[in-house]
């Protein structure tokens, strides 16, 4: 589901430069049993299903290793704090960012508090996935860090600066009239 997206335009040309990195991992992966189960049904009742922690927090922790202090963690969460153009600036600065995409019902709380992770969402709508939101917040802060993207149109685009607010003025290319 990544490919496309990561295998496309800026994204593609700030990998190929080395100027980002990115891993996609599954963590059924780190399930323990024969089916590599990473879902179980809600521990207080309820419809759908919830990501395990285990297998989660254990992944987070065998990727990042040594890194896992320094790396800022974000589970996709439709009850997380919506993304903004100031969320994809902090970041972009953050060095290492591990998202984390959830299914169902969400991820078991216990990642976000094991893992100090934010919940980011990407608006008031449920997605079956967290894929999605994840990446689109990947692509807002991968053009932000530095050497991706010419620093002069950061500077002057909607949601930047110092009236963040501000979308820009409508565009127009040739001809004159149309």
């Amino acid at each position: 589901m990544f490919d496309g997206p990561f295998s496309e335009s800026i994204v593609k040309r700030a990998i190929a430069s080395g100027t980002i990195a990115i891993g996609i991992h599954d963590i059924r992966e780190w399930a323990t049993d024969k089916h590599r189960t990473a879902d179980d049904t809600p521990y207080g009742g309820g419809a759908g299903m919830v990501i395990k922690a285990p297998p989660v927090i254990e992944a987070v922790e065998s990727v990042l290793g040594d890194a896992l202090e320094s790396t800022r963690i974000a589970i996709m969460s439709a009850a997380g704090t919506t993304m903004s153009q100031s969320m994809a600036h902090e970041l972009a600065a953050a060095g290492r960012v591990a998202l984390i995409c959830g299914h169902y019902e969400g991820i078991d709380q216990r990642v976000a508090d094991i893992l100090g992770a934010v919940e980011i969402s990407i608006g008031d709508f449920v997605l079956t996935g967290g894929e999605l939101p994840a990446m689109a917040i990947a692509d807002a802060t991968i053009r932000l860090v530095p050497g991706v993207i010419d620093s002069a149109s950061i500077a002057d685009e909607s949601h930047s600066g110092a009236e963040s607010q501000l979308v820009e003025y409508p565009h127009y290319t040739r001809p004159f009239t149309y």
